[in-house]
């Protein structure tokens, strides 16, 4: 075997290697998709579609772990009442569950 032939062969196994990496990266970046990124997109839908189903007189809990009662609905934000004549007015995406 010559010296070029040698080159050649090594060559090939070096442009073999790379399309098996760039392989291998593409499925492990497919498969941190459907492990990371799909769940995450499903619980974010189903928030959403809680949030648009809220009315007033719908007893909610906030992100920071205040319990309330809708008293009325805007378009970016509820207001709740929190006790006695208290009322706050949070943005839609802080409401964290309907009780």
């Amino acid at each position: 075997m010559g010296r070029h032939m040698i080159l050649a062969i090594a060559g090939q196994a070096v442009e073999r290697s790379i399309g098996t990496e760039m392989l291998i990266l593409f499925f492990l970046f497919l498969g941190m998709w459907f492990m990371l990124l799909a769940p995450q997109k499903k619980k974010q839908k189903k928030h959403e579609e809680m949030v648009n189903g809220l009315k007033s007189g719908d007893k909610v809990l906030t992100a920071a772990g205040i319990f309330g009662e809708i008293r009325s609905v805007k378009a970016d934000r509820f207001e709740i009442q929190v006790g006695g004549n208290t009322t706050l007015e949070v943005h839609r995406s802080f409401i964290s569950a309907k009780l």
